[in-house]
């Protein structure tokens, strides 16, 4: 399906942001980049883009983007930029003849919703509009925000001083041609040359439906105080990550969120990140084995901070839109090598202080229950997903062995954390395995 995306307003309320407001960044990703790689998660891949103000900016960065992520954009230029944005729907009249997606530059959205509206059928339908329903939604600018009623599915009204209503415009259409004749009615009839006006007269007809978006996120982005809202609200989407540990849920996540803030204001790359995190671990490893109590604490902390580092790659991967299969594996393998020092350093710390075999045993027990634990995540947390409606079970991961590692340095206790972390490791594998088993 094709989408066409406003960004031809002037934005003056973010004007002390930047001179064009879809290239102002958010997360180090500019507003309609972000507009548009959510639409590209929803299989959209050809886009047509009205600019206008600053256009001469805006084009040459769309042109780049494309290249980058493989997708066609069509320029649609609107030098009445300073009328309402129905003039720069009508612009793209020549160029689509057919459903489309229609979006904001400057709106932040679930994916998920376009997926809805693409599943909605046109037919004997000009527009259907998703809404908004949860009217305490914090992130809705009241004094701003389109307003709409509805009823039986169909919209009934909609406008900005709407007194009687029951949600919101989130500015995210499925459309039909039958909208741009409606606006050149609208124009004409009623001098209302905004996109709601041409709205307001198909819903007079029967012919706009809603649809509800159950809750998903949505912001407009119309001003510095929606910027900061937009920025806190992707950084707390991080947080929540379903196969994360207590450690990770509890400590790592909230401090590598607050570092992964700044880390995407710059060109780093996830795997970049994901190299840094490993250093550390190997560092770490090289002062377990110096022996003496401050290198062993040095290392632990040490240890500590590269595991919260090591959730930054996959935050800034999802900030920025930069995920990948590879970068997923990539990371994976870098651990398991961390893993192995980390706990070889510490064997290696430990036979300075305890008899050889007793060391070297409970080492090698806690490298393989670390390799069987990562081994079996996988299968497990695929299981827990079938089994629990939430997605979350009881999970013991690296987050907890790193942090054990890190308790038994501070306490200088080496050779009792290998053979807790042993124990550990290894009867969570052997739970997994008596858990997962085929009881057909």
């Amino acid at each position: 399906m094709k989408c066409l995306i406003l960004a031809a307003g002037q934005g003056s309320r973010l004007s002390r942001k930047g001179d064009s407001k879809p290239l102002i960044p958010l997360l180090g990703i500019p507003l309609i980049e972000r507009a548009i790689r959510s639409a590209m998660q929803a299989d959209i891949a050809e886009f047509y883009i009205v600019s206008g103000y600053n256009g001469e900016q805006v084009r040459p960065f769309l042109d780049g983007l494309a290249t980058r992520c493989g997708i066609t954009v069509i320029h649609i230029i609107n030098d009445d930029y300073k009328l309402d944005n129905g003039v720069s729907v009508l612009k793209a009249k020549e160029y689509l003849s057919e459903p489309f997606l229609l979006l904001m530059a400057d709106h932040l959205f679930d994916p998920g919703i376009l997926r809805d509206l693409m599943k909605q059928s046109p037919d004997r339908i000009a527009v259907t509009l998703a809404i908004d329903t949860h009217m305490a939604n914090e992130l809705v600018d009241m004094d701003d925000v389109t307003r709409v009623r509805h009823e039986n599915g169909k919209l009934v009204a909609i406008g900005k001083g709407l007194a009687d209503f029951n949600g919101f415009d989130t500015g995210i259409f499925l459309c039909t041609p039958s909208l741009f004749e409606a606006l050149e009615h609208s124009a004409t009839d009623q001098g209302d040359t905004t996109l709601s006006g041409g709205v307001r007269r198909l819903a007079g007809e029967g012919r706009v439906n809603v649809l509800d978006i159950d809750g998903r996120f949505w912001l407009d982005v119309d001003d510095p105080r929606a910027l900061n809202q937009g920025e806190r609200a992707l950084l707390n989407q991080l947080r929540d990550k379903p196969n994360d540990g207590p450690v990770s849920g509890y400590l790592n996540r909230p401090i590598s969120v607050r570092i992964s803030r700044i880390l995407c204001r710059f060109p780093i790359t996830p795997n970049q990140i994901s190299l840094l995190s490993f250093s550390g671990s190997l560092l770490a490893a090289a002062l377990f084995a110096m022996g003496g109590y401050p290198a062993l604490a040095a290392g632990g902390v040490l240890a500590q901070f590269a595991s919260i580092i090591d959730g930054c790659d996959g935050e800034v991967a999802r900030i920025k839109f930069l995920e990948s299969d590879y970068g997923r594996w990539f990371d994976a393998v870098l651990d398991r090598y961390a893993d192995a020092f980390l706990l070889f350093g510490l064997t290696w710390h430990a036979i300075a202080g305890g008899p050889d075999s007793l060391v070297l045993f409970a080492g090698f027990l806690a490298i393989i229950g670390s390799f069987m634990l990562s081994y079996t995540a996988d299968k497990y947390d695929h299981l827990m997903r079938r089994r629990f409606v939430s997605g979350k079970g009881w999970r013991m991961g690296r987050d907890v062995r790193v942090f054990l590692i890190f308790l038994g340095a501070l306490l200088n206790q080496p050779l009792a954390i290998l053979v807790l972390i042993a124990v550990l490791m290894n009867a969570e594998t052997i739970r997994r395995v008596w858990v997962s088993r085929d009881r057909g």
